[in-house]
């Protein structure tokens, strides 16, 4: 099983980045899949979720109207549109799978995203 998140780097505020999440291992079209963040110092917190048919989506208020959440079953990835990014968005981005029904979960080792000019 891996799930291997690319795309960080650094960017100016008000820019954009995307992130992807490639799964492997698993039924991907099973699980529900979430993007969580962690800046230094801080706790993780959860910033997007999306369903398993990508159906229903749901964001952290911070992110909001800025960030996207999207996937395709096919290609076994999930992606994380960020625009207008703040310095505050600085984190590493994890992705995580969890199974619609068992909630059996995996997590990826994280990409590094900053914000600064």
């Amino acid at each position: 099983v891996q799930l291997v998140e690319s795309g960080g780097g650094l960017v100016q505020p008000g820019g954009s980045l995307t992130l992807s999440c490639a799964a492997s291992g698993f039924t991907f079209s099973n699980y529900r899949m979430r993007w969580y963040r962690q800046a230094p110092g801080k706790e993780r917190e959860w910033v997007a979720t999306i369903t398993s048919t990508g159906g229903l989506k749901n964001y952290a208020d911070s992110v909001k109207g800025r960030f996207t959440i999207s996937r395709d079953n096919a290609k076994n990835t999930v992606y994380l549109q960020m625009n207008s990014l703040e310095p505050e968005d600085t984190a590493v981005y994890y992705c995580n799978a969890e199974h619609r029904i068992n909630r059996q979960g995996y997590w990826g080792q994280g990409t590094q995203v900053t914000v600064s000019s």
